[in-house]
């Protein structure tokens, strides 16, 4: 072909090339087809401008914590079979790892069990349950995001074990249990699973209908299914491998029901058969997640000592008399639920590293992917050069690392937490789960369409994330109704502080306590991208759209509703009041981290990327108009910005994806030479 023909020339004569002649045998047709002057690949570095600030300072601050242990346990699977290496590329290429989706549902579940036990003779798992303090806790926090870096299996088989069951082992039980059964969750010597969810109730643990009676005489306790709504249903772990379960049931002794409470039951013996009077079916097939063994168990009178109930809240005598350190049953109730709130923790920091992934490979592809020209014969231009396609990629950007911000935040407090922090912890868990795991299926969705037919590809690993991490929605907590539990606990602070006629404290509702933030009429591009205005403006829709929702709940109550009822009919008011808390505190926790960054190019752009995040969470929240908070004038002016910072951020997007640490082993070959892993040669996968 001629190299001096024009673009158009160079198409048409490739065009005549395959109409032309009959199909060559594979081996001759990979030798004709070279690399073509009309398509090539150049890598992002090559071309773009050389980062304007230190991208491993950025690193730091979005992963917060364990940046050493985290490249350690991403080496460790990169450098074992178990984790499906692939090479691509003739020349030797790159290496890329991830779960080989084409097996079938038992064979992912077999692989996801070797990995796990690979991953313990590695010592990943030392000190998990057994290593007193914060430190400790924040390292397995790490390595668990590095762990679901490479398969969402992987980390919810290994949360279920270490976060649920062991979690319930260790801050539901005493002393008993932590000796009898927490070294041996360590090490693996035994396989947990926690049987909460039931058929007929998953979202209402209060309503579970499974029970427990107490035998005083023998001094155990019988646990039944009593219809088949309270067989336990999608409890990871309990199709094929667990050896013993948690299983939250409603105590009965001497025939009064004392709420639900939770016991440690075997469900299958040393060679894995299932104990007698305990039956065990597999959820079946899912669209995701199908390296864990979702299974549904139903529970015959099965006897099991007084010991196994998990006592530190409450506790029954072996008479029979029922003893417990809290009195009021509805907080005796939160604090059985105590172990979903690190699941909820963990499922929220997993989802953006998630994010990270599918935008990094999104933003690499669109830096070396060409579409169109301006001209007839002009180049074709880089995808992410046209507006639309920044505006697709780069506010998902400044939204993953506000919220990578969130995140480390609430790690932090979970593993300095206080009796009196746990109310503070649910709401912030409840809603940063809620809304980070939302988030994350809108940036994966709109990285899938950014990369086009490629983003189909398994092996590309966007399209696939879609399906794997669709269940976050609504496993540990159904997101809508974690956002409602926000509301409410807004709601009772508000009654709280009116009765007591105390000021608000916690929860970053101290602004309340002030006057109500004035919006200036006008609102230049320097107003906007001020954190002084951008706080004011977040905190008066809070506290407005709290004043409204208390007064709407007031009205229904005063009409004869119950409070529930009345809650419940506010349910509009409540969602704005919810995302509105959210986005205010996910804000505030960068700005302190912002401000926390000496002067220079890093803090530079960190505002670029938090003006950014409020100007298009505005942009996407119809609140701001509909509650009259800013005029539609103003609102149109906040789209423009939107563009600009776009434009802004456009130079600086290379580097930020680069700062989230994720190795090229662990994004997919979309990422890097795209036309290399699709060539026609005898030796492709």
């Amino acid at each position: 072909m001629d190299p001096a023909l024009s673009p158009a020339g160079r198409r048409a004569a490739v065009i005549a090339r395959h109409l032309t002649g009959a199909l060559p045998p594979l081996a001759a047709a990979a030798a004709l087809l070279g690399p073509s002057p009309c398509l090539s690949y150049a890598p992002p570095e090559s071309a773009e401008p050389a980062p304007a600030f230190p991208p491993a300072e950025l690193r730091a601050l979005l992963d917060g914590h364990h940046l050493g242990e985290r490249d350690w346990v991403f080496r460790v699977m990169e450098e074992s079979q178990l984790f499906c290496p692939r090479r691509r590329g003739d020349d030797g290429g790159r290496v890329f790892v991830a779960p080989d989706y084409n097996e079938g549902k038992e064979a992912q579940r077999e692989a996801t069990m070797r990995r796990i036990a690979h991953l313990a003779r590695r010592g990943v798992f030392r000190g998990w349950l057994t290593e007193p303090g914060a430190d400790g806790e924040l390292r397995k926090l790490a390595l668990l995001e590095c762990l679901g870096v490479y398969d969402h299996s992987l980390a919810i088989k290994i949360g279920v074990h270490f976060f649920l069951w062991g979690s319930a082992i260790k801050f539901l039980g005493t002393k008993r249990h932590h000796d009898k059964w927490l070294l041996a969750t360590e090490n693996y010597d035994i396989k947990g699973c926690f049987a909460m969810t039931e058929l007929g109730h998953g979202s209402n643990v209060r309503g579970i209908e499974t029970i427990a009676t107490y035998d005083s005489t023998a001094r155990e306790f019988i646990i039944s299914t009593p219809c088949e709504s309270a067989q336990k249903y999608w409890i990871g772990g309990a199709a094929n491998h667990a050896t013993h379960t948690i299983v939250f049931s409603q105590l009965h002794i001497n025939g009064k029901n004392e709420g639900v409470h939770a016991f440690v039951a075997q469900i299958r013996d040393e060679d894995g058969n299932v104990l007698p009077n305990i039956h065990i079916a597999d959820c079946g097939h899912k669209i995701g997640l199908n390296g864990v063994d979702n299974g549904r168990i139903w529970f015959q009178n099965i006897r099991v000592p007084r010991e196994n109930l998990l006592n530190l809240v409450a506790d029954v005598l072996p008479d029979g008399q029922y003893v417990s350190m809290i009195d009021d049953p509805d907080q005796r109730f939160a604090a059985f639920l105590s172990p979903l709130t690190l699941g909820r923790v963990n499922i929220a920091v997993n989802s953006v590293y998630i994010s990270k992934v599918g935008l990094a490979i999104a933003v690499r592809y669109s830096l070396s992917r060409r579409a169109f020209s301006l001209t007839p014969d002009g180049p074709e231009m880089l995808l992410l050069d046209y507006p639309s396609h920044q505006r697709r990629l780069l506010p998902l950007l400044a939204k993953v690392c506000l919220m990578s911000s969130a995140g480390n935040f609430m790690k932090k407090m979970y593993v300095k937490r206080t009796p009196e922090m746990s109310k503070s912890i649910h709401i912030y868990s409840s809603a940063l789960k809620a809304t980070l795991t939302w988030q994350n299926m809108i940036t994966l969705q709109e990285c899938r369409e950014a990369c086009g037919g490629q983003g189909l590809k398994t092996e590309n690993r966007v399209g696939i994330f879609k399906a794997e991490f669709d269940v976050q929605s609504t496993f540990e907590g159904d997101n809508n109704v974690l956002m409602q539990q926000v509301s409410k606990a807004l709601y009772a602070e508000f009654l709280a502080a009116q009765k007591k006629k105390q000021p608000f404290k916690g929860l970053g509702l101290e602004h309340l306590n002030g006057p109500s933030p004035v919006i200036p009429d006008k609102l230049t591009s320097s107003i906007l991208r001020s954190s002084k205005f951008q706080m004011d403006l977040f905190c008066l829709r809070e506290r407005d759209l709290l004043k409204q929702f208390a007064e709407e709940v007031s009205l229904h109550l005063a009409r004869g509703e119950s409070r529930e009822k009345a809650l419940m009919l506010s349910y509009q008011l409540a969602e704005d009041l919810a995302r509105a808390f959210t986005e205010r505190t996910i804000l505030q926790i960068f700005l302190e981290d912002e401000m926390n960054v000496r002067s220079g190019s890093l803090k530079e752009v960190l505002a670029l990327l938090r003006s950014l995040y409020v100007m298009v969470s505005i942009d996407e929240s119809a609140s701001f108009l509909r509650y009259g908070y800013l005029s539609r004038d103003n609102v149109a002016g906040v789209r423009k910005e939107v563009l600009k910072l776009c434009g802004e951020l456009r130079p600086h997007a290379l580097a930020v994806v680069s700062s989230f640490g994720i190795p090229d082993a662990f994004l997919s070959p979309l990422a890097f030479d795209w036309i290399e892993a699709n060539v026609l040669s005898t030796g492709s996968h």
